[in-house]
């Protein structure tokens, strides 16, 4: 009797965590794939780059995968207090947007520094985003 009313009552959580999740997942769906689209895009060419400049490093790879779990952690979070606590809708693009930017921003530098962007078309681009800023 103990052991099926603690088995039904893990099981209950473990179903309402994983739609809990699911749920919050399905929601903000191109928020997530946004994140994990710049991290591999920046992550790609900067192993490109790496990789033709110092050779393969599997901590710089591996770094990628950090950066991307932390983000997705982080980000999931963000997610739950919006959903929680009313008026708070503004942080996930108050805290991520900032880090999108970065991401791509390192991600046109490493491709440059993979040869892939010619450096005048690099500083032609900062200089662009650089003028928006003010």
């Amino acid at each position: 009797m103990k052991t099926s009313i603690l088995l039904y009552t893990g099981t209950t959580l473990l179903a309402f965590l994983g739609t809990y999740f699911l749920n919050l997942g399905a929601d903000n769906a191109e928020q997530y794939l946004a994140v994990v689209a710049v991290v591999f895009i920046d992550g790609f060419f900067g192993v490109w780059a790496g990789t033709k400049l110092e050779g393969f490093k599997t901590n710089k790879a591996l770094s990628v995968l950090k950066t991307l779990m932390v983000w997705v952690f982080m980000l999931t979070g963000i997610l739950m207090i919006e959903k929680g606590f009313h008026g708070t809708e503004w942080l996930s693009e108050t805290i991520c947007a900032p880090f999108i930017l970065f991401q791509l921003i390192s991600a046109m530098k490493n491709a440059a520094r993979a040869g892939l962007i010619k450096n005048d078309l690099l500083q032609t681009i900062l200089e662009k985003i650089d003028k928006h800023k003010s």
